[in-house]
């Protein structure tokens, strides 16, 4: 990737403007024609959204489109879209027990209301803010009970695989953990046990760092640094590591590129949250900042981590500073982002799967813009939505450090964040033809089992969009367009 390091917010303007003068046709489109007797719309084929039977984790990117919409055009025909689509369809999402999807499906729904309500952008009118605070609070301990502990005494959240799955997509839900913690909730196990949102979400954080991602240590063969591996895979009985898996990449030993995208945005938001929530020193000899852990859940947090991390210090109250307890993830997070710009086009679009076996016919594909229309490969866009937004967090969050090292990395990671969104804003990638329902084009979803759409003339997917990809090209937008107008910065908390 050849980061633009003259491109500037203002630049980018024009075609903010354009990507949400699209966005409006794209949300109106599909909220007149889609029937919900089929389901939730995942992805388009000849231009035209579907849907595909695995589980139901982008009706949530649905609707919270539409408060996108309205967060930065005050059109209030997406506010009610939004709301009244999140009261009558959302609340199977809030009490789903077989997926790890709670951060995508209810965060983008009731978290963006609950957001909105907070910035006094629109009226809690008695009723939505406790309502949007009680969704959020469940879904956070429905997502933290899919819990498989490890031989260490840690543990992680679960794929809809079963309790030996880790998935890295689930970094990003873990902002449904902290969004429930920062409310002063927990979940309730057996024998009336308080089970801390907080630790769960730290350490299925750790345990993703530790096994999901590679650093170049010689762990195996491929051990490269800032690779991606889609799912790890345990033994439920003893908890022991048995190997790396893929369900959506081309091997266990390529990195499947939005698996990457997941991890960069995921570790970022959280540096952001721990930043926001915690002072550096609040932690020292088991001290807790009072707005971040509340008093009453202090000791119960603590004396569990405790007592379920026996063989790791993954005690709150042995760190010295807030700097230790995301050691694990600015690690993680670095390594990924350097991958990630090591690995994808020269325009900052990746292709599906570093591994995959067609792109050798491509020769030097890494010095060049990525070609959607080529006769091997496809490529991701959604990947690279999903990823510009992670890059736009670390540059601010290395930039807040305060010294010359990280502002440097600062400016580095924010400038190719720019780098992916104006090339992502622009065609071959953006979808002005008012005849397709998707925003951003030469999305992927499932490349081993065969379900995109092929055109006719093309040998590989290319042309159709997905919902999650048009959701975050969307809250990119809306992250960026906050920045460029001076407002509140965008965060999920």
């Amino acid at each position: 990737m050849q980061i633009d390091n003259t491109l500037t917010l203002s630049q980018l303007k024009p075609k903010l403007e354009r990507l949400f003068q699209l966005s409006e046709q794209k949300i109106l489109a599909i909220e007149e024609n889609w029937e919900p007797k089929l389901g939730t719309p995942v992805f388009t084929i000849d231009g035209q959204y579907t849907t595909r039977g695995w589980t139901e984790w982008t009706q949530g990117f649905q609707f919270g489109s539409a408060l996108l919409q309205y967060d930065v055009t005050d059109d209030t025909r997406f506010l009610k879209i939004g709301q009244q689509q999140t009261v009558d369809k959302m609340a199977t999402h809030v009490s789903h027990v077989g997926v790890h999807d709670h951060g995508f499906n209810n965060i983008s729904t009731y978290g963006n209301l609950h957001r909105l309500i907070l910035e006094g952008r629109i009226p809690d009118d008695g009723w939505q803010k406790d309502f949007c605070e009680l969704a959020i609070k469940a879904s956070a301990a429905v997502q933290a009970s899919r819990w498989t502990t490890i031989h260490n005494g840690s543990g992680f959240i679960y794929s809809f695989n079963g309790p030996h799955s880790l998935f890295s997509d689930t970094i990003r839900s873990l902002r449904v953990l902290a969004a429930g913690h920062k409310l002063g909730h927990v979940l309730m196990g057996e024998g009336d046990q308080e089970i801390s949102l907080l630790t769960r979400l730290l350490q299925h954080s750790q345990t993703t760092a530790d096994y999901n991602v590679y650093y170049g240590e010689g762990r195996d063969a491929y051990d490269i640094r800032g690779r991606v591996v889609h799912e790890s895979v345990f033994n439920t009985n003893d908890g022991n590591y048995r190997c790396p898996s893929t369900q959506q990449g081309y091997s266990p030993f390529s990195t499947w590129t939005r698996g990457l995208a997941w991890i960069i945005t995921g570790y970022a938001e959280q540096l952001e949250f721990f930043a926001a929530q915690v002072d550096n020193s609040a932690l020292s000899n088991g001290g807790y900042h009072s707005s971040f852990v509340p008093n009453e859940v202090t000791q119960p947090l603590r004396s569990q981590v405790e007592n379920q991390t026996p063989k790791r210090a993954d005690k709150l109250s042995e760190f010295d500073s807030t700097d230790e307890i995301v050691a694990h993830m600015v690690k993680a997070a670095l390594a990924t982002a350097d991958f990630y710009i090591h690995n994808s086009a020269a325009n900052g679009i990746p292709y599906w799967d570093t591994g995959a076996p067609g792109l050798i016919q491509l020769g030097n594909y890494l010095d060049q813009p990525a070609d959607p229309y080529n006769k091997y490969e496809p490529v991701d866009s959604s990947a690279a939505a999903i990823a510009a937004q992670g890059f736009i967090r670390l540059g601010r969050y290395f930039e807040s450090r305060g010294t010359e090292d990280t502002a440097g990395l600062g400016s580095k990671y924010f400038q190719a964040g720019l780098t992916i969104a104006d090339t992502l804003l622009s065609a071959p990638y953006l979808s002005e033809s008012p005849d397709h329902q998707g925003l951003i084009l030469h999305s992927v979803y499932h490349r081993p089992n065969g379900w995109d759409h092929v055109p006719d003339g093309q040998s590989i997917p290319c042309g159709e969009s997905s919902m999650w990809g048009d959701y975050h090209a969307r809250e990119l937008g809306t992250l960026l367009w906050r920045l460029l107008e001076g407002k509140s910065y965008l965060t999920f908390f």
